[in-house]
């Protein structure tokens, strides 16, 4: 029986978050972000809370930790993946109205994603 050492598994795994358009692992992106207010469910099932520090991601699975920084001010704040999204072209991530408050940002700004856990 072969047994694979971890830093290969780990490796492959993180080789299947790979977004299509891009060659950065989903563990580490920079690009647009947008926020959104409105729905009832979540695609992980749970109600959607607006003013909760929540995200929808294309490819992270739920409940994964993200910290999502404002390259443009510098804020930052720790988002869960409970969502998917966004569905625009050239977004990375679509977080809920309380986690764009808490970046300081209004419609669309630059980010940058790092899986914390």
């Amino acid at each position: 029986m072969h047994v694979q050492p971890v830093a290969r598994i780990a490796a492959a795994t993180l080789g299947a978050l790979t977004l299509a358009a891009g060659s950065l692992p989903a563990s580490a992106q920079s690009g647009s972000a947008s926020w959104y207010g409105s729905g009832h469910r979540t695609a992980s099932g749970e109600h959607f809370n607006p003013n909760g520090l929540t995200a929808a991601h294309r490819s992270l699975p739920f409940g994964t930790r993200v910290r999502v920084e404002n390259r443009r001010t510098g804020r930052s704040v720790v988002v869960r993946i409970n969502d998917r999204g966004p569905f625009v072209r050239g977004r990375i991530i679509d977080l809920s109205r309380g986690s764009a408050r808490a970046l300081g940002m209004g419609g669309t700004t630059h980010v940058s994603l790092h899986v914390v856990s």
